[in-house]
C-alpha cells in the first residue's frame, strides 16, 4: 500500500508537467510567430528582421552556445517566405528596375553561398566588430543621398562634353565598387544578415536610385536571393529547428506582404525617415552589444 503512494502521484502530477510543458511549448509558438510577422513587415521595409527573430529563437532553443547558430539559421529559413510575400507586392516596381536586379543578382548569389559555408563550418564571431561600423555608415549614406544625388546631376549637367567620357569612365568605377560591395553585403548577408537591408539601399542610393519603393523592391528581391542560397546550405546542415521556421514561416509572410503594400501608399519622405530610423537604431543596438553589454563569462 504504502508502494503505491508514488504510482497515484505520478498518474495525477505527470499529466499536469506534461500541459505546461505544452502550454510553455505553445507560448514559445505564438511569440515566435507574433515576432516573425513583425520581422517579415520590418524586412519589406528596410530590413532588420533578424533583430527580432534571432533573441526570440536564442530564448526559445535554450540559449545555449549551439543554439546560438540553430537560432540563426532558422531565422533565415523562418524570413525567406516573408521576402517571398512582400516581393508579390513589388511586381510593379521590380519590372522597371530589372537591370539593376540582373546586375546584382550574381554577387548576392555567390556572397551568400560563402558566407552560409562560413556560417557552418566557422565560429560565429568573424563580423561582429565591423557589424555596427557598417550600418551605421549605410545609415549615414542613405540619409544623405538625396543630396548626393543632387551634387552628381549637377555636376553632369554642367560638365562640358569632352568630359563625359571621364565621366562614363567614372560611372564605371562606382559601378565596380558597388558589385564588389554587393557581393560583400551578400556574404556577411550569409554569415548572420541582420541589418544588410539597410547596407543594400545604400549600395542602391549610390547606383542613382531615388525612388523609395523601387529601391525597396530591388532590396528584397536581392536578400531573397541571399537568403534563398543560404536555405539550401543550411537544409543540408541539420542545424535547423524545422517545425518553429515552418510556423514562423507563416507568419512573416503575412506581415512581409502587408507591409509592402503599406508602405507603397505612404509618402516616400516619411518612408525614408522611417528607414534611416531603422538603421541608426540597429547600429545604436550593435554598438551597444559589441562595447557595453556585460559580457558573459
Amino acid at each position: 500500500m504504502h508502494r503505491a503512494a508514488p504510482d497515484i502521484l505520478g498518474v495525477f502530477f505527470v499529466p499536469r508537467r506534461r500541459w505546461r510543458e505544452r502550454k510553455a511549448l505553445l507560448a514559445d509558438y505564438a511569440l515566435l510567430c507574433l515576432v516573425a510577422a513583425m520581422a517579415g513587415a520590418v524586412n519589406a521595409i528596410a530590413g532588420g528582421g533578424t533583430l527580432l527573430t534571432f533573441p526570440a529563437l536564442y530564448a526559445a532553443l535554450g540559449g545555449t552556445n549551439a543554439a546560438a547558430v540553430m537560432a540563426n539559421t532558422t531565422s533565415t529559413v523562418a524570413l525567406v517566405p516573408g521576402a517571398i510575400g512582400a516581393l508579390a507586392g513589388y511586381r510593379d516596381e521590380i519590372r522597371h528596375e530589372r537591370r539593376r536586379v540582373v546586375l546584382l543578382l550574381l554577387p548576392s548569389i555567390v556572397g551568400g553561398l560563402l558566407g552560409s559555408l562560413l556560417l557552418v563550418q566557422l565560429p560565429s564571431e568573424s563580423f561582429a566588430a565591423a557589424v555596427p561600423w557598417l550600418i551605421l555608415a549605410a545609415a549615414l549614406l542613405f540619409a544623405l543621398q538625396p543630396r548626393i544625388s543632387r551634387w552628381i546631376r549637377s555636376e553632369h549637367s554642367h560638365a562640358p562634353e569632352a568630359e563625359h567620357a571621364g565621366l562614363a569612365r567614372h560611372a564605371a568605377g562606382v559601378l565596380a565598387a558597388v558589385l564588389f560591395f554587393q557581393f560583400l553585403v551578400a556574404t556577411y548577408g550569409g554569415y548572420f544578415g541582420a541589418g544588410i537591408g539597410i547596407l543594400m539601399l545604400a549600395a542602391l542610393a549610390i547606383m542613382g536610385m531615388e525612388d523609395i519603393h523601387r529601391m525597396n523592391a530591388v532590396k528584397v528581391l536581392l536578400n531573397l536571393s541571399i537568403n534563398g542560397t543560404s536555405v539550401v546550405v543550411f537544409a543540408f546542415s541539420g542545424k535547423v529547428h524545422w517545425p518553429f521556421a515552418g510556423a514562423m514561416a507563416v507568419s512573416s509572410i503575412v506581415g512581409g506582404y502587408v507591409a509592402a503594400h503599406t508602405a507603397k501608399r505612404l509618402n516616400k519622405s516619411l518612408v525614408r525617415g522611417l528607414i534611416v530610423a531603422i538603421g541608426f537604431g540597429l547600429a545604436a543596438y550593435y554598438f551597444y552589444r559589441e562595447w557595453l553589454a556585460p559580457q558573459s563569462a
